[in-house]
């Protein structure tokens, strides 16, 4: 038996769910009249207390229109310099946005409204970009899953608000944080102008992601969407697993929670390891000793039917996820 840590997005669709997705009504949803498609962005926009939302392929997808239809050639992005954004988009914020990038280096990933005010730059200098969008990431990837809480949000908001810059978010695990913290969704469509949320990590869809925001600004990024070839026809399959993730498997992330953390107090055991980070949500992210390279322990791990991935020279990460048992767990326990 292999046990899959590489990531959340590795699971299969459950029973139930391939059961929903069979049963879809279907329509064009380049035309518009795929109803399971429009009854999936109508539920996503209604849970944030947004206006509309669009139904993608992908995370990085959401994320690059989201840029593409807040920001202008020569405009700047201001992200940490561990976000999604910068790290594992193939430089879409150049390619798709035309804009370039100020990058933070906050606290495991994490901006604070003082690392914001050192990246603006003064508007009335000719020699800088224009300073228009804030990203945020939730929860931190490469920051060991870590995740902001609702004021330490609207903190940021303020100086956006102050300093008339567009606040988006890359939700791609947001709900892992929002059941961390118990904080209600309409909170975060409260402080954002839009936010991406993906459905295929640990709510376990085979596939997609969510643009939410005003109706004025997904209707440009459908036209973005269709511009970079985005646009799909019987999308109703996916978005039906869609519904169903959002629910039925949101509640269940903590069982992801206490899984990595009982992984993480495995790991704790073992003399090759020097560190691994706070673990908050679903991720776990440990550094090896500095005679044992990722490569070579990540191939170990393989080779004892765990599946991991490098993070670094020496910095290796799990991921739990709904595909993952108890069993499983304690297997792994005895593999190490």
């Amino acid at each position: 038996m292999t046990i899959d840590l590489r990531s959340d997005t590795v699971t299969q669709p459950t029973p139930a769910m391939r059961e929903a997705m069979f049963s879809a009504q279907l329509g064009d949803d380049v035309l518009g009249d795929d109803p399971t498609v429009n009854a999936l962005e109508a539920k996503a926009a209604a849970m944030f207390g947004m206006e509309a939302s669009l139904f993608c392929t992908s995370g990085t997808m959401t994320n690059q229109l989201a840029i593409r239809t807040h920001t202008r050639p020569g405009d700047d992005v201001i992200c940490d310099y561990l976000s999604h954004v910068y790290q594992y988009e193939g430089g879409g914020i150049s390619v798709n946005a035309l804009a370039s990038a100020s990058l933070a280096h906050g606290e495991r990933g994490k901006l604070t409204p003082d690392l914001i005010r050192e990246h603006i730059y003064n508007p009335s200098d000719p020699h800088k970009p224009l300073s228009r969008l804030v990203v945020l990431e939730n929860t931190v990837n490469k920051g060991g899953g870590c995740y902001y809480t609702v004021p330490e949000i609207a903190a940021i908001r303020r100086v956006c608000d102050e300093y008339g810059l567009i606040l988006h978010l890359d939700g791609a695990r947001l709900f892992n944080a929002l059941v961390e913290t118990g904080e209600p969704t309409q909170a975060y469509g409260n402080l954002f102008d839009s936010i991406s949320i993906c459905l295929s990590k640990g709510l376990g869809c085979p596939v997609g992601s969510l643009l939410l925001g005003k109706a004025d600004m997904i209707r440009q990024a459908r036209r973005f969407r269709k511009l970079m070839g985005g646009g799909w026809r019987q999308a109703g399959f996916l978005a039906a697993a869609g519904i169903y993730a959002l629910d039925h498997h949101i509640d269940r992330l903590k069982i992801d929670h206490s899984r990595a953390r009982k992984i993480g107090a495995l790991l704790e055991r073992l003399p090759e390891i020097e560190e691994i980070l706070p673990i908050d949500t679903n991720i776990i992210i440990f550094r090896l000793s500095a005679n044992l390279l990722a490569t070579d322990y990540v191939a170990q791990l393989e080779s004892k039917g765990i599946r991991s991935v490098v993070f670094g020279k020496h910095l290796v990460r799990f991921v739990t996820h709904l595909d993952l048992t108890d069993e499983m767990v304690e297997s792994i326990d005895q593999r190490l």
